[in-house]
């Protein structure tokens, strides 16, 4: 059994739901403080979160992940149990194999590794781990930068373990994301019986139309490095659960994708015009998940396509879809950001897992691109 194996093993024995560590980090400080790696913990409210640096010269390379893992659904789905690491087919099955401990577990021992033999790298390299990534995410990483950019911790290259592989590893490299805003949007009626409908105000008639604007609304064209933003509605709630009463309001959810080409103000602007034009008694409550962010070209982009040719031969694709990630609270400090990790395929379903002779594969990119990065 590989160190790396052993490592995501024991990481995958631990149930980590949101916001719950479960010890994954203390198992992480256990075998970085040896070598040379401070420990400091960051910890808010709920959410335990750590930041391990090794030296304080400049560049700085990061190491981004989080320990918890969404809820393992229905168990009687899973073929094996969840936390309980099992190897059929030679893949490894267990919750957080793909999201992303065995990203961890590659990155670990790629630092390991590399600093056995290059004890005197260039520069400083740290890693930062949180437990609520998939979750709120608001006692994570945001209040960890917060903490370094108080202090003058600036980061120059981080690299983020999210799955971002689609086929192969490294066939696949997010540089960026879309950004996310979401809203809960709620139109006022009067309630009353559905044979007199003159007396009553349907909040559900009302609504459909702005809707359908909201709906067919060309946000954007996207550009070369995004598509064009989307907008998509999530739950739609109205009626007393009568088939004879109109009800006195409506309530939907909704999301958009955005890309670089709008802000946040701008979609809400444009939102409230489209609601307006319809006459509505309404609110609206916003809610920024993230802002788009992009890492189009840099040094830490030219080492992961380098390192990702040396080691399987593949000309990888920079990309920006899929959800959002940390990594959209270290872009705003001026840091190179790239995600870089497992297949995707399995991540939030039943039977999650990772290919074993992934793992090797990707920890030795990892390792040499701070071989890139960090030594003459």
């Amino acid at each position: 059994m590989t160190d790396t194996l052993a490592l995501l093993e024991d990481l995958i024995r631990r149930e980590s739901v949101t916001p719950n560590d479960a010890g994954c980090l203390d198992l992480i400080a256990n075998r970085l403080t040896p070598l040379e790696f401070l420990d400091e913990r960051l910890n808010f409210n709920d959410t335990e979160n750590i930041w391990l640096r090794r030296g304080d010269a400049k560049p700085l390379f990061v190491f981004l992940g989080h320990t918890d893992v969404v809820p393992v659904g229905v168990l009687s789905l899973w073929e094996s149990p969840p936390f309980e690491p099992t190897i059929r087919d030679s893949q490894l099955y267990g919750r957080g194999t793909a999201d992303m401990k065995g990203g961890i577990a590659c990155f670990i021992t790629a630092v390991e590794r590399f600093i056995a033999n290059h004890p005197n790298h260039e520069g400083s390299i740290a890693i930062m781990l949180t437990s609520d990534e998939e979750g709120a995410a608001t006692n994570g990483v945001v209040k960890v930068v917060e903490v370094l950019e108080k202090r003058g911790d600036k980061i120059d290259w981080c690299l983020v373990g999210e799955p971002s592989s689609y086929k192969q590893i490294g066939d696949v490299i997010r540089v960026g994301r879309r950004g996310s805003l979401c809203a809960n949007l709620t139109v006022q009626g009067v309630q009353g019986h559905v044979a007199y409908p003159e007396l009553a105000d349907n909040p559900i008639h009302k609504i459909t139309p702005a809707l359908n604007d909201l709906i067919n609304e060309i946000w954007d064209e996207g550009n070369e490095f995004f598509p064009a933003t989307s907008l998509q509605i999530s739950n739609f709630n109205s009626g007393v659960g009568a088939e004879n009463v109109i009800p006195a309001n409506a309530n939907v959810q909704f999301n958009l994708r955005f890309s670089t080409e709008l802000t946040a103000e701008i979609i809400k602007q444009r939102t409230a015009e489209i609601l307006n034009q319809h006459g509505l008694k309404y609110d609206i409550v916003w809610r920024l998940s993230g802002n788009p962010f992009l890492t189009s070209k840099g040094a830490l982009i030219d080492a992961a396509h380098s390192a990702i040719k040396s080691v399987t031969g593949l000309q990888t694709l920079d990309d920006t879809g899929g959800g959002t990630s940390d990594g959209r609270f270290i872009a705003p400090t001026g840091a190179q950001v790239i995600e870089l990790g497992a297949l995707n395929a399995s991540i939030h379903k039943v039977n999650e897992h990772i290919g074993i002779a992934d793992l090797e594969i990707l920890s030795t990119i990892y390792e040499q691109i701070l071989i890139d990065l960090l030594t003459k």
